[in-house]
């Protein structure tokens, strides 16, 4: 089991280069931060779209710009991958989202990892002129056309909601094909379909969603489609720190466990940090 370190990188919690080099130092596989632009003070949506959540705590409109941290954790960094989780895809543009993550790629000389999901806030999505409904197919086609560009030197895409004519953007990712791509979200019909269209695996939220159904649906989906089911790898963010639950999730197919860190700073950080490597 590969064990990753999320936390939301905000200006009030130990800062991305000084995390980087702590989570290398003591063998992590990898580093994921979250992303929004900002959260609407009219609360509208409850957190996470789940009626009865309580109070949206601060650190979702203090985060710092994920790709801009990463590459700050990528410079001080040698083996240690990169992980958003997630980028909020229908929220961008993919012509510039495409160029972030290749250059991020590069930068760190392949070790980024593209997390994403199709978002919840209908606030944050409504000031970025996406309509709720339409986040899906907007995320589907942006992560096709970031495909594009990533692999050929002329890309163009025409589509509902993405429309380039044939362009050049560099630079290309060192990865072949571009950065891996994890979906996140409850692995209904529509997300399993996109899983296996455009993704690389899928990457839930740790007490959300069941995982091991959904393993094999994703599978079986991915043979029926005609692509070898061992091409997709499974993870879980937010994976609670106990040596029983990192085995039953090697048992469900799972080979990436993400444990979160909260957004403080770094005497409180760090003695938690210690206290993971425990699992290892």
């Amino acid at each position: 089991m590969k064990l990753g370190i999320a936390i939301f990188p905000t200006d009030k919690a130990i800062q991305p280069v000084q995390l980087a080099k702590e989570v290398e130092d003591r063998g992590f596989e990898s580093l994921w931060f979250p992303e929004h632009s900002h959260i609407p003070t009219s609360r509208i949506t409850p957190w996470g779209g789940r009626e009865g959540a309580p109070p949206l705590p601060e650190e979702y409109w203090r985060t710092h710009d994920q790709f801009v941290g990463l590459a700050a954790a990528a410079a001080v960094t040698e083996n240690l991958l990169l992980g958003t989780g997630i980028t909020l895809v229908a929220q961008r543009d993919p012509l510039w989202l495409a160029k972030e993550c290749a250059s991020l790629d590069l930068i760190s000389n392949g070790r980024f990892i593209l997390g994403i999901g199709y978002g919840w806030n209908k606030e944050e999505m409504a000031n970025h002129g996406v309509k709720y409904g339409e986040r899906r197919a907007i995320t589907r086609e942006n992560m096709l056309a970031c495909r594009e560009i990533w692999a050929n030197d002329e890309a163009e895409f025409s589509g509902e909601h993405v429309n380039f004519d044939s362009s050049w953007s560099w630079p290309k990712p060192v990865q072949q094909g571009g950065p891996k791509v994890l979906l996140g979200g409850a692995a209904g019909p529509k997300t399993i379909q996109d899983i296996v269209e455009f993704c690389d695996g899928w990457m839930p939220i740790s007490g959300r969603h069941d995982l091991t159904g959904p393993i094999q649906d994703v599978r079986q989906a991915a043979e029926d489609a005609g692509r070898d089911p061992e091409t997709l790898e499974f993870g879980q963010f937010g994976t609670p720190g106990k040596p029983e639950v990192l085995e039953s999730l090697a048992e469900a197919g799972v080979s990436r466990a993400v444990l979160w860190l909260p957004p403080a700073d770094a005497d409180t950080v760090l003695p938690l940090l210690d206290s993971y490597t425990e699992l290892f």
